[in-house]
């Protein structure tokens, strides 16, 4: 199918009004809570029902939500350390790359807190890796000299150390610092289908056999893409929207997090993800309706006869998955799952623990964090604590008992 450049403007220009929070007769909802000893939650009696919705956009939040990050990160740290061996750089520890990362990062916030807080992750990790080449080839070089010169690495001058740093610098092949990091990211998806989280698989089934003509997409912060899963997720997800995509949205996103009152909103991503639902929807239904033996059917228009179809996200941090997707009006399901999954949500913005050892965010980011999570949480329409769980949630909120 083609579509024209005017097609997709006008398109673009009305998809922002799709999935806004429709005008409902006098029921109410209410969140609803599943957890793995209970069946459908008991409904309240109601005077009239209103239409069970079609769901039309199925969104989620991959790390923590979908498979732990925890060992997954450690795995793909295992991975740095293989290929910085490879290149010639041993002797590093798996975790190098994250302490480095949190120097690099604490040392640009001390300069300009804005664009280290804007930072992806992408962007740290090539950093701590290209600062780690730094620190091997500085070494190497202030030894070659002082055995030159005949005397001890601790007696070169100031002067000559600075010269041998400078060097060092423009010593690193940026092509070995992208292999590098093509590894380290490579390990993260293998891990993430090794280790994710327990019922993913089989929900995912049920969720497509009882919606078949739903879309599913990915919203994540970081660089995973499930479409790159190829024995796990990649056959059920039609897409992908990456924070890192958009600098721009994210950069200032972070500017309203670090202001003393913080009324950071993550709609950027989320419009982004319903525009490419859109996209997509209207490029399906045209194929469906070419393949059809009635000619008179024609494709749907957006948004005029979508109006009825839901869209739902789910995902386990409550300010950026419930609070940013229900501002552009997605229903919501909350993970909470327990902590011998490995899942780190419940704990992850507790300042009272300590935090894990792959996270880089600072306390001032912690603490707007939580902030947001007390404002995101009555947005929460439905709360699991197993995966085997969110076919019965989707369903009850498209009945509107959730």
């Amino acid at each position: 199918m083609k579509i024209t450049s005017i097609a997709l403007v006008t398109l673009f220009s009305i998809s922002v009004q799709a999935f806004a929070p429709q005008t409902t007769s006098s029921t109410t909802t209410r969140g609803s809570v599943l957890y793995a000893d209970t069946q459908e939650a008991p409904t309240e009696a109601k005077v009239s029902r209103p239409k069970v919705q079609q769901l039309g956009l199925l969104t989620f939040d991959l790390d923590d939500t979908l498979y732990p990050i925890g060992p997954c990160v450690e795995a793909a740290n295992n991975a740095f350390v293989t290929a910085m061996e490879k290149y010639g750089f041993p002797g590093l520890s798996a975790f190098d790359i994250v302490e480095t990362g949190k120097i690099v990062r604490e040392e640009i916030a001390n300069e300009d807190p804005e664009k280290a807080a804007a930072l992806t992750h992408t962007e740290i990790r090539e950093l701590a890796i290209r600062r780690e080449m730094e620190k091997v080839i500085l070494e190497r070089k202030l030894q070659s000299t002082a055995e030159d010169w005949a005397t001890q690495v601790s007696s070169l001058s100031p002067i000559v150390r600075k010269h041998a740093q400078d060097w060092a610098k423009t010593a690193v092949s940026e092509s070995v610092v992208q292999s590098v990091l093509t590894q380290w990211e490579m390990e993260r998806h293998h891990a993430a289908e090794r280790y994710i989280f327990p019922h993913v698989i089989e929900s995912l089934k049920k969720i497509k056999e009882e919606h078949p003509n739903v879309v599913i997409g990915a919203v994540t912060d970081g660089r995973a893409n499930p479409l790159l899963m190829t024995f796990t997720l990649a056959p059920y997800f039609d897409f992908c929207m990456s924070w890192e995509d958009d600098q721009g949205g994210r950069q200032q996103f972070f500017k309203e997090l670090d202001t003393v009152d913080a009324k950071a909103e993550l709609r950027w991503i989320y419009d982004a993800a319903r525009h490419k639902y859109a996209i997509l929807k209207e490029a399906q239904d045209a194929i469906d309706s070419a393949q059809s033996d009635e000619a008179e059917i024609q494709p749907l228009v957006w948004p005029a006869t979508y109006d009825d179809l839901a869209w739902i996200h789910v995902g386990d941090d409550l300010a950026f998955d419930v609070g940013g997707s229900a501002a552009c009006g997605a229903k919501t399901v909350l993970v909470e799952l327990p902590r011998s999954v490995g899942q780190t949500a419940p704990f992850r913005f507790d300042l009272s623990v300590q935090q894990p050892a792959w996270s880089t965010t600072s306390r001032k980011e912690l603490e707007a964090r939580i902030a947001m999570n007390e404002k995101a949480r009555p947005k929460v329409n439905a709360e699991i604590n197993t995966m085997e769980r969110l076919p019965i949630a989707i369903n009850e909120i498209l009945r509107g008992d959730a």
